[in-house]
């Protein structure tokens, strides 16, 4: 964290959140509860609600930094990140590549497993294929699984799978959010996730919900699930955890605030399901519960995430400037 944020200047912030994906009411509140935080912090926020996948009538020159609070497609898979670099507003959270990256649960596995880092075996699956061919791809990985629309979040279109009937339902089901998806196999065990800045590693957060898995109604709209931040763990398995969420967010370029779900089976084993670029702020969230825990506030992580987006992109010109200069002075050079 920034040894200067106390005495942070006030910032003019376009905080951008709604939009047109299946995760819009969420992110709206995300988008609620970070306006509210800046502005309690003397900052001068305007809301944005990109409803048509475009940034329209945004004047750049209106602000210091755009603040990305908006949760699945155009706001995680890198588009409206591209379109703010384009405008050269400085973004808060991962680039648009490493969005993009990480939003697709296919190909950060691929990722995942290029680095050596744990993650459950798992098969693809596309729209037009016949099911009987999904479900005889899946056959090795045996039962039960975990069916998954490919780019999509908040757990939407997820489900478990125990036998062929279901199997095949649940193709179907992952299906109506995305063109693609992937069969995983079920890692029995506890489900953990893991707050990062950076490099610093947040509270890790031991989920224990009612629910098979903490899905979109145990993370919104039920208050049965417990959040724990275990202290009696076995020596090392807390490092572990931590230290395969680092390296798993490390290998997708992803950076400012992330989070990074993972299952921990029996023998203390984590295993990565994925990496969320731009994770919930609201009251239900996990990233400003583990925040909470380590003293920061939603308004200090709010201002820290901003003042990093600024920050990146100072260092982005200050190197275009170096390089521009060192080219010329090889053109001097050469004539």
């Amino acid at each position: 964290m920034s040894s200067n944020s106390t005495h942070i200047r006030p910032l003019r912030v376009l905080v951008v959140a709604g939009g047109p994906s299946a995760e819009r009411e969420i992110s709206l509140q995300s988008g609620h509860a970070v306006a509210h935080a800046l502005a309690s912090r003397g900052h001068y926020v305007t809301a944005y609600d990109p409803r048509q996948e475009q940034l329209t009538g945004v004047e750049v020159a209106h602000f210091d930094v755009a603040f990305v609070a908006l949760h699945g497609r155009y706001g995680e898979d890198g588009g409206v990140q591209a379109q703010l670099e384009s405008l050269g507003l400085p973004y808060t959270g991962s680039c648009a590549a490493a969005s993009a990256l990480a939003f697709s649960k296919t190909a950060a596995k691929e990722k995942f497993l290029e680095h050596g880092i744990s993650t459950p075996a798992a098969v693809s699956f596309y729209e037009g294929e016949q099911i009987t061919e999904c479900v005889r791809r899946a056959a090795p990985l045996g039962f039960p699984v975990v069916v998954k629309p490919d780019r999509q979040g908040s757990s939407l279109g997820i489900s478990f799978a125990s036998d062929l009937d279901a199997l095949a339902k649940s193709i179907e089901l992952a299906l109506a959010f995305d063109s693609q998806g992937l069969i995983e196999v079920a890692i029995a065990g506890e489900e953990w996730t893991v707050p990062l800045f950076d490099e610093l590693v947040l509270p890790p957060i031991r989920i224990d919900t009612p629910h098979a898995f903490f899905d979109y109604e145990a993370k919104y709209l039920r208050g049965d699930t417990a959040y724990e931040f275990p202290e009696d763990l076995p020596p090392g398995l807390l490092a572990g955890i931590q230290t395969t969420a680092q390296n798993a967010a490390r290998s997708l370029g992803v950076t400012s605030l992330s989070r990074v779900d993972l299952r921990v089976d029996s023998t203390g084993q984590p295993w990565v399901l994925e990496v969320n670029t731009i994770p919930g702020l609201t009251d239900h969230s996990l990233a400003p519960k583990s925040a909470a825990r380590m003293g920061l506030t939603l308004a200090r992580l709010c201002e820290e995430i901003c003042q990093r987006a600024i920050d990146t992109r100072r260092d982005q010109i200050s190197r275009h400037d170096r390089q521009s200069t060192q080219g010329h002075a090889a053109i001097r050079r050469a004539s």
